[in-house]
């Protein structure tokens, strides 16, 4: 059996540290865009186990034309644009897929289409050899979709804790250690009246980020009091009869007697939402309260004050389902796996920094 590939292994090859090699492969650090791409196609090339279903040529060869390998479908009840998270992961998954072989489809899933449990009129099965979801929170939509003996996997899914698991792989983004580490820099920085605004039964990434937040929060010795967690039901895209969702923000806020001194989001889009809610209630960021998102969304970056948010390193989200979903379709009968992709936070001006 031949030896097993290792980080080191890689390095002896291109001439370079073992923490580059480390930081090109999981997406971490400060490394040129040329260094990173020239590990990462070293390491699909000598087989490294996290690239080893790759089916790279060999340095030095012409690549032969990939041997089609079916098409992989991508169901999604929202739409995917380059502000969110999914689109460099889809954009990563895809180059990858095609290298295999693989094509690709997208199909859009309209509220009454997931109401009724019909697929989509694009789609067909006896092409398909796989299906990735993203978007897909509806837990009876997802459970059809589970049924239909296809391969799938799920990036991000709804609540898992509401229903019997999911039959089928699953991919996420690591919720809790960004949290985690942000409760515990704001309490070094003296900041002790932490609240969360999202709607954690959104999905199962918003309320693992709740969850995060308020173990962190006892952890630290401190409570959870429930009117800094603004955590009500109208975020639901589907309710457009329901009050919107800034207005509910701007109630919920009227009603609190002291704000805190940091609030945590369950994502970038709902911090956003907030910040234009204090604006227009007079509030100011960061010098009255401070402000956290997650996702790292190219809005984060840009509004005044700046965001401090977590990132999602959306590379290796793409590697990762590549990987869980190939394996899958060749080998069906494995056990069905859940996979975290490392986060890490960014601090900006939102928190004074």
């Amino acid at each position: 059996m031949a030896e097993r590939v290792t980080i080191q292994d890689i390095a002896d090859a291109l001439g370079v540290s073992r923490n580059t090699v480390s930081k090109a492969i999981n997406n971490t650090g400060l490394l040129a865009d040329t260094t990173r791409e020239k590990v990462l196609q070293k390491a699909m090339e000598m087989g490294y186990k996290q690239f080893s279903y790759a089916n790279i040529a060999g340095a030095g060869k012409k690549a032969e034309p990939p041997t089609p390998a079916g098409e992989i479908a991508l169901f999604s009840t929202g739409f995917i644009g380059n502000s969110h998270f999914a689109a460099t992961m889809l954009d990563k998954f895809q180059r990858e897929l095609s290298q295999l072989g693989y094509s690709f489809t997208m199909h859009r899933i309209p509220i009454e289409m997931v109401d009724a449990l019909q697929l989509p009129a694009s789609y067909h099965k006896d092409k398909t050899a796989g299906i990735i979801c993203v978007e897909m929170f509806d837990r009876n939509y997802a459970e059809m979709l589970c049924g239909l003996g296809t391969p799938i996997l799920f990036a991000d899914t709804p609540v898992v804790g509401l229903g019997a698991p999911l039959r089928a792989d699953c991919l996420y983004m690591e919720n809790r250690t960004g949290i985690h580490s942000l409760v515990r820099e704001m309490v070094r920085r003296g900041k002790k009246r932490i609240g969360f605004i999202g709607e954690y039964l959104h999905c199962q990434s918003f309320c693992e980020r709740y969850m995060a937040y308020r173990n962190a929060m006892y952890l630290a010795g401190l409570p959870c009091r429930e009117e800094w967690c603004l955590i009500g039901q109208n975020m639901e895209v589907r309710r457009s009869e329901g009050i919107d969702y800034q207005e509910y923000l701007t109630k919920c806020f009227q009603n609190i007697d002291e704000l805190p001194e940091v609030f945590l989001c369950a994502n970038d889009f709902v911090a956003l939402d907030t910040l234009q809610v204090f604006k227009k209630m007079g509030i100011a960021v960061p010098d009255d309260v401070w402000l956290c998102g997650f996702d790292d969304s190219p809005e984060s970056g840009m509004v005044t004050p700046t965001l401090t948010t977590v990132h999602i390193h959306s590379q290796i989200m793409g590697f990762s389902a590549v990987h869980l979903l190939v394996s899958r379709i060749q080998e069906p009968s494995l056990n069905f796996r859940t996979i975290h992709t490392e986060t890490n936070v960014i601090y900006r001006e939102s928190t004074g920094d």
